[in-house]
């Protein structure tokens, strides 16, 4: 099974990140322009937490916040899980799984150095199933 760093190293280098500061509208119009699901919240190169469609939904929009007027910061998961790139792809699944969530920051070195989403995972996981079925494929026609 992939490491996380394989996954990586199959995606463009850019972890896309906003400060605490900003506001909810702005990440959510960074989001969107990068056609993507999730923000990490850096305070300098300090990881402080994570924003996602989710949180808007469930913290804002249902909370009747207004996302012009709220910082990130107010409603970001700030109690991280995170992986490193050595870690599985299958231990990441299993993470998201059991937790609910579907993005997690890859740290190394107290860095982050990049996200892997359930979307990668399954990609992987896929990619390694068919891999398989071709191999098992090719040994029956051998015969």
């Amino acid at each position: 099974m992939k490491a996380v760093k394989q996954i990586l190293s199959s995606k463009p280098a850019n972890v896309y990140s906003v400060s605490p500061s900003t506001t909810v509208f702005e990440a959510l119009e960074e989001m969107m322009n990068k056609n993507i699901s999730a923000l990490v919240v850096m305070e300098g190169d300090q990881l402080k937490g994570i924003f996602t469609e989710r949180d808007y939904a469930r913290k804002i929009a249902l909370a009747g916040k207004s996302s012009k007027d709220t910082p990130v910061s107010e409603i970001m998961t700030a109690d991280l899980i995170t992986v490193s790139p050595d870690d599985s792809i299958d231990f990441c699944m299993n993470i998201m799984t059991e937790k609910h969530i579907r993005h997690l920051p890859v740290v190394e070195n107290n860095k982050i150095s990049g996200m892997v989403s359930i979307g990668d995972a399954v990609k992987s996981i896929i990619e390694a199933q068919k891999s398989t079925i071709q191999q098992l494929e090719s040994y029956i026609n051998s015969y």
